[in-house]
């Protein structure tokens, strides 16, 4: 892998026009430092100073297949050759062959496909099914979630981002899911949780009363609220609850699919299917926005003579379906899907514990595939988190610190709240995961010095 020669006068420009025009997400403008991104290959990305930077990100997390990989970027190339856009009501191949070849790896009968610019609309418009479906408004998820920042998706969402976006008057309720190490039911191991989880939510939908519900939505492993991989029968249980009471199962996708926790989906651990599942991300690897919603035969059903009251202009826009395309055969075809399993089973899951053991600001480690998080304390005893929940500023610092140390030694983070995730691409390669786990090893003291 070669770097361009550094370049730090055009690097200064790129973050002049920036900080003078750009409005960034989630963020107070005067409080920013971005980072001036040159190029990117793999694994890797680098600034116009040289600099080069494992991604133990994948951005936000959806960098499935790597930087650039060459056979998805001539794949857009070509389409654009051919054909760079085409309205939604055209039938034309890449659109055609990504739903052929996304409904061939979804769950059971999930073979109609709604293509999305991204994973809050595919959300939003789950929702929107689900309740035209059953004829019902309400919609449950867990407090431990992220779903998007679109109007539903992020009344969805439990996390913080939901408070100042929140209406009121969304139909949306939540309840706590299964967190084993943090349990909301006392629980003393995961058979406890899952039972006790269950029954709590058999609890809220008698209180907000069953035949009010539309749909239930999960993250099938939760995402960017912690790496929660949910305890055996938990789907199941949730799955049974809804078609007992006729409620639609959204399994939330978008984080999980295609590759991230070792299989196609990650609903695929637990034989799960779900009557609606949203994809994005990995499906191509965020090369061209993209995401959509897999939609079982009964909901499709609905909506042979009716219409569908939702659409968009770029739904199966044909250079991010051609992507798509590309992404996916490729995963195939070099056998991607299975070497983020390889490396979460005997790379990035051993040497985590391994960490675990030297670290005493580790207080668990959990995760699939190449979607790991590091659960930060203070005090193992306690479990008391290492920054309070929701810190900024001084409150913060422990993890801002922990964050930097990373960068400084050449590997990029994905930090949220007291967790650290270790989340590279699926295409991460054995010495370049040793590698940032070395490096994670090394800035870790920064996380100790904080601990009693």
């Amino acid at each position: 892998m070669s770097i361009p020669t550094a370049d730090s006068a055009a690097g200064q420009a790129v973050k002049a026009a920036d900080r003078a025009h750009v409005f960034h997400s989630w963020s107070a403008q005067a409080l920013i430092d971005p980072l001036a991104v040159a190029g990117a290959e793999g694994s890797y990305f680098w600034d116009y100073d040289g600099n080069r930077y494992l991604d133990f990100s994948s951005q936000l997390v959806n960098t499935n297949i790597g930087h650039q990989h060459p056979k998805v970027v001539a794949a857009i190339q070509e389409q654009a050759a051919k054909l760079c856009t085409i309205a939604p009501g055209f039938a034309v191949e890449p659109r055609s062959e990504a739903a052929r070849l996304i409904a061939e790896r979804t769950p059971g009968d999930l073979d109609k496909i709604f293509f999305t610019n991204g994973g809050a609309e595919a959300n939003e418009n789950a929702i929107r099914m689900a309740r035209l479906h059953t004829g019902r408004q309400k919609v449950l998820s867990t407090y431990r979630s992220y779903h998007g920042a679109t109007a539903n998706a992020i009344a969805l969402t439990g996390d913080p981002r939901r408070w100042a976006n929140e209406t009121g008057v969304s139909g949306i309720k939540h309840f706590w899911g299964p967190y084993a190490y943090r349990s909301n039911f006392h629980a003393e191991n995961e058979a406890q949780e899952c039972e006790r989880a269950l029954a709590h939510l058999e609890q809220v939908l008698a209180f907000e009363g069953p035949a009010t519900v539309a749909a239930i939505i999960l993250e099938t492993v939760v995402g960017t609220a912690g790496i929660l991989i949910p305890p055996a029968g938990y789907l199941a249980g949730v799955r049974e609850i809804c078609d007992r009471h006729g409620i639609v199962f959204i399994l939330d996708e978008v984080m999980a699919g295609f590759g991230r926790t070792g299989e196609w989906f990650a609903a695929d651990h637990w034989g799960i299917t779900p009557d609606l599942l949203t994809f994005a991300k990995g499906v191509n690897s965020g090369y061209v926005p993209l995401g959509g919603v897999a939609i079982s035969a009964e909901i499709a059903a609905t909506f042979a003579e009716r219409p569908f009251p939702g659409g968009l202009t770029y739904s199966g826009h044909p250079l991010a379906c051609a992507s798509a395309v590309a992404t996916i055969n490729t995963m195939a075809e070099e056998g991607i899907v299975e070497n983020a399993k390889h490396i979460g089973e005997n790379v990035l899951g051993p040497g985590l514990r391994e960490l675990a053991e030297r670290h005493p600001s580790i207080g668990e480690v959990r995760g699939l595939g190449v979607f790991w998080a590091l659960d930060l304390v203070k005090d193992r005893g306690t479990r008391e988190p290492l920054v309070p929940y929701n810190a900024a500023g001084a409150a913060n610092a422990p993890m801002a610190e922990l964050a930097a140390a990373c960068k400084q030694r050449g590997l990029w983070p994905f930090v949220n709240m007291n967790r650290f995730h270790v989340v590279p691409p699926c295409t991460v390669t054995e010495e370049e995961a040793k590698a940032g786990l070395a490096v994670l090893d090394e800035a870790l003291t920064v996380a100790d010095a904080h601990t009693v």
